[in-house]
């Protein structure tokens, strides 16, 4: 039977962006089934109700994509008993640690020059592709793990939209997941309730205005270019999603067919 997963959203306080990715359809017909493969933004600020619900999913394992930096900014997860916490950062503790300290500090002259003229969003489409190209170990890894056993799972970063909409969708890709579906998913982290909160020190006269908002928004959407580039570094290096599970991540037909029985009705 399949499982049922109750409506989320309201319960969650301290977790944004947390959905269930069940019910995406294959290209073969098929759909993901629901109570198996979840992602979300981090966890360290879950409530004890929000650690309650998450809990009840009787998750086996969390994969959490940040980095050192963002752990001393945000804290650690909530540990839930009797579930595998496995870090797997998807961006070097180091990188952008002083760009990221210009977002939340710099002032508007400072965010001009780093952020204006399409800078910020040629910053996403480049970060999109070197995760796919330069990050194929800790994805293999990822799918192996479930192959074997790793479910329900959890995947999250930071807001639960880059590295873990990036990992999700070679998820997806890798059990056949109509490409459009797959794009539709992550956009849904652009909705109001799902947004990661925009940090900036200061007040908010000053820190949020209108202009610096929208220096910062291509940093915090979730754009379809965005992962775009991360399929077209795919198509570009590997000539294909085929040679990228098999040649890129070592995904034997045998794993990708236990993949496809863990995760799909």
């Amino acid at each position: 039977m399949t499982q049922q997963v109750p409506s989320t959203e309201p319960q969650l306080a301290g977790v944004r962006n947390f959905r269930d990715v069940g019910g995406l359809p294959t290209v073969d017909g098929r759909r993901v089934r629901a109570g198996v493969l979840f992602r979300s933004g981090h966890l360290a600020h879950a409530t004890d109700q929000d650690a309650a619900f998450l809990a009840a999913l009787d998750l086996h394992t969390i994969f959490d994509f940040r980095n050192a930096a963002d752990q001393r900014l945000e804290g650690p997860d909530v540990s839930l008993p009797g579930v595998r916490n496995v870090n797997l950062p998807l961006s070097d503790p180091a990188d952008g640690a002083e760009f990221w300290k210009m977002v939340r500090e710099g002032d508007l002259d400072q965010l001009r020059e780093i952020l204006d003229d399409g800078k910020a969003a040629a910053r996403m489409v480049a970060s999109y592709r070197m995760i796919v190209k330069e990050r194929t170990a800790e994805h293999s890894r990822v799918l192996h793990a479930i192959a074997e056993d790793s479910v329900p799972a959890l995947m999250h970063c930071a807001a639960g939209k880059d590295r873990a909409g990036i990992s999700i969708a070679v998820t997806l890709l890798a059990v056949g997941v109509e490409r459009e579906a797959i794009v539709t998913d992550y956009l849904e982290s652009n909705a109001k309730h799902r947004r990661y909160k925009v940090r900036r020190n200061g007040s908010p006269e000053t820190a949020y205005t209108p202009e610096v908002m929208e220096l910062l928004s291509p940093l915090f959407d979730a754009r379809a270019e965005y992962l775009q580039a991360a399929f077209d570094s795919i198509e570009e290096t590997w000539g294909g999603t085929e040679a990228y599970l098999t040649q890129g991540l070592g995904l034997a037909p045998e794993a990708r067919e236990r993949l496809r029985e863990r995760l799909l009705d």
